[in-house]
């Protein structure tokens, strides 16, 4: 972090106090090797309650596939460019199978908005735990329910977390396919697309990865990330749409 970017989280610190929890946690990511799951992200620039990649040393990062929704067209081993003139490693990897990375490689692990895609997300966290090292951090971010076309669809409960952690359900899983084509209310968010488009995007989604397979609140985001060996340091709602976990494994 140059001497500006910590001038500006400073000030940001004082006039946000809802940032302020999180600001101070972002010390755990300070010249440290990180690597981040579905991004980039907005999330983690400056000015941001987490402003990780202007604190990290290095960061690679971790996409499904060679062209996604989100990000275009990507390659493995390309530059993963992240921050200003920041670039990592790109993996072309499932988030819930990072194959050839060696156990305990890094000091961090990020994902926002990323993990509700997966289809087994405990399975997912445990992967995250076995690359990081010890006392290794985490930064999860989900969304909120409330604030997304989820809004009609129920919390999910980590019992059925387990249960998809303890069966290894794979990613073509289509278990709650119905209950998002039926409850998804695409009026809310950003959403340009028609009730037949959402059909078809979502029985697709094992290419494109678009389904919201779960539905997180900040009791079960902890009750998962404890259940996969982490211990949480905070969590908040922030700016009406971000659920905020950092925590570290155990």
């Amino acid at each position: 972090m140059t001497l500006l970017e910590s001038i500006i989280t400073s000030i940001s610190y004082i006039k946000h106090p809802a940032k302020r929890k999180c600001l101070q946690l972002s010390f755990l990511f300070k010249n440290k090797k990180g690597l981040e799951v579905g991004g980039p992200s907005a999330f983690f620039h400056l000015k941001t309650p987490l402003p990780i990649y202007a604190w990290s040393q290095s960061m690679d990062g971790v996409n499904f596939s060679n062209s996604t929704l989100w990000e275009g067209a990507l390659q493995q081993g390309a530059h993963y460019f992240y921050y200003k003139n920041k670039k990592g490693f790109q993996f072309i990897h499932e988030a819930t199978q990072l194959t050839g990375i060696p156990n305990g490689s890094y000091d961090f692990v990020v994902s926002c908005h990323s993990l509700e895609h997966t289809a087994n997300p405990i399975k997912a966290l445990m992967e995250w735990k076995r690359v990081l090292g010890d006392k290794g951090s985490l930064a999860l971010i989900l969304p909120d329910k409330n604030y997304t076309f989820d809004l009609q669809r129920s919390i999910t409960t980590l019992e059925h977390l387990i249960e998809d952690y303890k069966n290894d359900t794979p990613e073509t899983d289509a278990t709650h396919f119905e209950e998002v084509i039926a409850l998804s209310d695409l009026t809310i968010g950003n959403l340009t697309i028609t009730k037949e488009e959402f059909k078809n995007r979502t029985y697709r989604n094992f290419e494109n990865r678009a389904v919201h397979h779960h539905v997180f609140d900040l009791a079960l985001i902890k009750d998962m990330l404890e259940y996969a060996g982490f211990e949480l340091l905070h969590q908040q709602a922030y700016s009406n749409l971000h659920l905020v976990a950092v925590s570290q494994k155990k």
